[in-house]
């Protein structure tokens, strides 16, 4: 009778981690397209992406480098004082986006040109994306450590 119990609480055990695997595989395959890395200006130009990759890029806007084209289309650079990526969008930009300001852009990058199919844009005087204020210090560029650090 106890070789019974035993290989009972066996098969419960496998079918436990059978499901919880499956579980686990069917989360992360549900997931694959809302996740977004994010990546600085200088990590983008060292190591470019997959063309059909989704991921997040953020620094401030290159001032001098904001071109409004035709209809909604908007052209300029984001950099993290380091390298500096081409960015395209279509759209409506955010009532906060200007040069010398923050920004988080999500797209893709062509070998070229960061195609943004979203851009975020917040800022006070000292407002920096946290991914950023990170990716200066580790450059030695950043001062202020005062200045406010928050997430999108």
């Amino acid at each position: 009778m106890k070789s019974l119990k035993k290989q009972r609480r066996i098969q419960v055990i496998a079918i436990c981690a059978v499901a919880l695997i499956g579980a686990t595989a069917l989360i992360g395959y549900a997931m694959r397209d809302g996740i977004n890395f994010f990546r600085s200006p200088t990590q983008v130009m060292e190591e470019p992406p997959a063309a059909n990759e989704v991921f997040r890029i953020g620094g401030l806007v290159e001032e001098g480098s904001l071109v409004r084209g035709e209809g909604e289309a908007v052209r300029f650079n984001v950099t993290d004082t380091n390298a500096s990526v081409p960015v395209v969008y279509v759209g409506v930009l955010p009532d906060l986006f200007e040069e010398n300001q923050g920004m988080v852009g999500t797209g893709t990058f062509d070998g070229e040109v960061f195609i943004a199919s979203e851009i975020l844009a917040k800022h006070d005087e000292d407002y920096m994306p946290k991914e950023v204020v990170e990716t200066l210090k580790e450059q030695g560029v950043y001062k202020g450590e005062d200045a406010q650090e928050s997430s999108y």
